[in-house]
């Protein structure tokens, strides 16, 4: 059967990291990290990017965020009490969207866990239409 694979983006193009401690509720009868959980936990590393560069996922430069598609690869278990280390890339920036890229880490082992994509659209909501990508976004992509 064919996997998703995911390629890290380049070195440069990770430009945020961010540390989060699953919680009890986020760990499945398994006694491990449910597999839909890191898909919240991303959220919450993004809208955590996103703080960081003063934007938000409804206010970015005067239009929003919309998600476009999601895959990820899952790497190793993942315990109660474990901090896990997004890294974040952005990348393929399109005239309307871009990748945010996520590589999830064992914060202590530096052990990987998983990849993850989110592919985004940048939104305006008052119009209900897909918006340019703002100019104050763009400048965050390497060069």
């Amino acid at each position: 059967m064919d996997r998703i694979r995911l390629e890290l983006p380049k070195a440069q193009q990770f430009i945020f990291r961010t540390e989060i401690t699953p919680r009890i509720s986020d760990i499945n009868y398994g006694n491990h990290l449910g597999h839909d959980r890191i898909i919240s936990l991303t959220h919450e590393a993004r809208v955590r990017f996103l703080q960081n560069y003063n934007f938000s996922e409804i206010d970015v430069d005067g239009v929003g965020i919309i998600m476009a598609d999601l895959a990820i690869t899952y790497k190793a278990e993942v315990s109660w009490g474990e901090s896990l280390n997004f890294n974040i890339a952005i990348y393929a920036p399109k005239n309307s969207g871009c990748n945010f890229f996520y590589h999830i880490k064992n914060a202590k082992t530096g052990a990987e866990v998983a990849r993850a994509k989110t592919g985004i659209v940048f939104f305006d909501y008052k119009k209900r239409k897909i918006a340019r990508m703002p100019a104050a976004f763009a400048k965050l992509f390497p060069s």
